[in-house]
């Protein structure tokens, strides 16, 4: 069964806070799936001498974000089992605040630098996975970022200088949905490439209420992700210069379809339908690329594994992504069929 989302606050409020926890949860999967990878990648070869530092870096930049985060580890390559190593931050972070900065390129002139400073996060249970918890030692600041400036990242250890750059990825706009979206027929999502923009990630989130009476107390704000609508939701442009038209097409049928599925079907529930959020998150050719690598090798049984990284005199990544949603209700056609097609208890809205 699918997880159905409550939301205890207004809807308008909701789309800013899903934004905003999508990319929290995006850039830690991204960080643990990397380091996994690259802790899968030295058990099977001997890339490193024992005892070498090698920084790993992983960060992604994105003009929305209140707060921009790096995570700066170290790998654990000494003697020993690395599952034990992992347990133990002192294996993987370093005993000292590093000097670790953004610099921002625009026009060719270098802006102030950025000095990032540290926080320990507890956002890892006990269980979560073979690294410590729950405390995460992260580098972070508060600074806007400029949408025009390619942002150079400079990490300094007592041993070694660790750079990256990553340019940043602006806003853009959808042309359909336009006013409604309707799934009573097929149609596709369209958009403009974004300059710097090389992968484009499709969501969709079916807003409405819910209410059962004797059983709640007040009518209930749900949500639900409709996966099954696309073939494969991801879309790639061709270059990086941004005004290609992309688009994506979805089957129609499969809405209704999954929330038949998806939906409990309970005596005298009433529902009615709220907002459709179209949600596309770009991501800069590095990402597009770490994540391709990554999904290629996931389950593989070769020894040798490739590994992909834009970090010079590191490993890990530093790259940029930005996520747009459209808001818009179901077509009247489609809320018709909702209604009266499919036994789910939605009903229409009354003025």
């Amino acid at each position: 069964m699918k997880k159905i989302y409550v939301h205890l606050m207004p809807e308008s409020m909701y789309i800013r806070t899903i934004a905003t926890m999508s990319k929290t949860v995006s850039l830690f999967l991204l960080v643990l799936s990397g380091i996994l990878f690259f802790t899968r990648c030295s058990n099977d070869v001997d890339l490193y001498a024992d005892y070498k530092e090698i920084t790993i870096v992983y960060g992604l930049l994105d003009i929305d974000d209140d707060t921009t985060w790096i995570k700066i580890t170290k790998a654990f390559t000494g003697p020993g089992n690395a599952l034990i190593m992992a347990q133990n931050p002192d294996s993987s972070n370093y005993p000292y605040k590093l000097d670790a900065k953004l610099i921002g390129i625009k026009n060719g002139n270098e802006q102030d630098p950025i000095q990032l400073d540290t926080m320990t996060i507890y956002s890892k249970n006990e269980g979560d996975s073979v690294f410590y918890y729950p405390k995460q030692l992260m580098y972070y600041t508060t600074e806007n970022m400029d949408v025009d400036a390619v942002y150079s990242l400079i990490v300094n250890t007592k041993e070694n200088e660790i750079t990256s750059e990553a340019p940043m990825i602006g806003g853009f706009g959808l042309s359909y949905p336009y006013n409604t979206i309707d799934f009573v027929n097929d149609h596709a999502i369209k958009w403009n490439s974004v300059k710097n923009g090389k992968r484009y990630e499709v969501t969709t989130i079916f807003h409405y209420q819910e209410y059962l009476p004797g059983t709640y107390d007040d009518t209930l704000n749900l949500s639900i992700e409709i996966e099954s609508i696309y073939a494969n939701p991801v879309k790639v442009s061709n270059d990086l210069e941004g005004g290609e038209a992309l688009e994506l097409r979805y089957a129609g049928d499969k809405f209704f379809a999954e929330l038949d599925s998806e939906l409990e079907k309970t005596a005298n529930i009433q529902r009615w339908s709220g907002m459709v959020d179209v949600v596309i998150s770009a991501g800069s050719e590095v990402l597009h690329y770490y994540i391709e690598i990554n999904n290629s090798v996931e389950g593989s049984l070769l020894q040798e594994l490739p590994q992909y990284t834009n970090i010079h005199n590191g490993t890990g990544i530093f790259a940029s992504r930005h996520s747009v949603v459209k808001s818009v209700p179901l077509s009247g056609f489609t809320e018709r069929k909702l209604v009266e097609d499919y036994n789910l208890g939605f009903k229409y809205k009354t003025k």
